[in-house]
């Protein structure tokens, strides 16, 4: 059965409307990156996409919803970078670690991602339920990860993200496009899993 010209023509539409949010999204990204993400200016990310600013809010009915689509996307790229330690495999010390590192380099990454998602960069806002979930997703692969390793509780939980996100702050803060804080991941790791009695590490190792 053949699709009416209606439908294709309104297939179409929808399918221009999605390239024109996603390439709005882009643009914001681009812009926050170069004026911070408190500088976001509609007028200015209308100009960028070759809208003006009335129509940009056909396609996002505001500021916020601009921030929250960026603030989901922005979770859906980290499980997508952590999909590959997120699955079945047994987890070891190294892989723990290795795990580590990669979640750290995916933060250090993109500065301007790293404070959307994790730090309270813009006064006010507050993602969506819907973009919400998506964090709560990220943080229950954690403690998956966890829990394989055979540490449980909500307190491990704090501790882990506790540890994780100050070491990544640091780097971020004091010591961009270096090492000086990445390099103490390993003994970090160590260090927590000790405390918990977990994965223990083989004799005679000191990883």
């Amino acid at each position: 059965m053949f699709e009416s010209s209606e439908t294709v023509t309104t297939d179409r539409r929808q399918l221009r409307r999605e390239s024109t949010r996603s390439e709005i999204l882009d643009e914001a990204w681009a812009l926050c990156r170069d004026v911070g993400l408190a500088g976001l200016s509609m007028r200015e990310l209308a100009k960028r996409v070759g809208l003006r600013a009335p129509s940009l809010y056909s396609y996002f009915d505001s500021k916020d919803a601009i921030y929250d689509a960026m603030f989901r996307q922005g979770y859906e790229q980290l499980r997508d970078h952590m999909g590959d330690y997120m699955g079945p495999q047994p987890v070891t010390r190294e892989r723990l670690k290795e795990g580590v590192r990669h979640y750290v380099e995916f933060c250090v990454a993109d500065t301007t991602r790293y404070q959307l998602l994790f730090q309270r960069t813009i006064p006010g806002f507050e993602p969506s339920a819907e973009s919400y979930a998506v964090a709560v997703l990220a943080l229950e692969d954690s403690s998956r990860a966890l829990s394989a390793a055979g540490i449980e509780g909500d307190a491990a939980l704090d501790m882990w993200t506790g540890l994780l996100s100050g070491l990544t702050a640091q780097q971020i803060s004091n010591d961009p496009g270096g090492e000086r804080w990445i390099r103490l991941l390993d003994d970090a790791i160590d260090m927590f899993l000790d405390h918990y009695g977990a994965l223990p590490r083989k004799k005679g190792s000191r990883k």
